[in-house]
C-alpha cells in the first residue's frame, strides 16, 4: 500500500507535517487545533476554538476523501475538561445523531499558549 499526505486548504502545521495520512483506507489526522483559518490565530473563546477544531476536521477528512460520517475516534485534548460542554456543543453539532458517533476519548493535558483544545482522528474511508 501507498502512504499519501494529506493537505486541506486553511489548515496547516508550523512543522512540515501534514495535516492527515492515508494508507488504503485509513486515514489518520495530525494534531488538529481551533485556528481560524485566514489568521492561524487561536479562537478567542473556547467554544470558538472548538467550533473551528471541528471546521478543519471536516476539511481534512474531506480532503482525505471521505467525511464527518467515516470517522471512527477521536482523541480531545482540554486544557480544563471541566469545561465539556463546549466540546460536547460542537460535538453534538457534528455528530447529532446518537447512533452513529464515533467513540471519543478525551483527556487533561497542559496545552501551549492561547490552545484551549486539539484532537486528532482515525477514520475508516472507502478503497483508493
Amino acid at each position: 500500500m501507498t502512504r499519501r499526505s494529506i493537505y486541506a486548504e486553511g489548515f496547516s502545521h508550523k512543522n512540515p507535517i501534514p495535516a492527515a495520512c492515508r494508507i488504503g483506507n485509513m486515514l489518520y489526522s495530525g494534531s488538529i487545533q481551533g485556528t481560524d483559518p485566514a489568521t492561524g490565530a487561536y479562537g478567542e473563546t473556547l467554544e470558538r476554538q472548538c467550533e473551528l477544531m471541528f471546521d478543519h476536521v471536516r476539511r481534512i477528512v474531506e480532503a482525505g476523501g471521505g467525511s464527518l460520517g467515516h470517522i471512527a475516534k477521536m482523541t480531545v485534548w482540554m486544557r480544563d475538561r471541566g469545561q465539556r460542554a463546549a466540546l460536547n456543543a460542537a460535538w453534538l453539532r457534528a455528530f447529532p445523531d446518537p447512533d452513529d458517533r464515533p467513540a471519543r476519548h478525551t483527556m487533561k493535558a497542559d496545552l501551549d499558549g492561547d490552545k484551549l483544545v486539539e484532537c486528532d482522528f482515525i477514520a475508516v474511508l472507502g478503497q483508493e
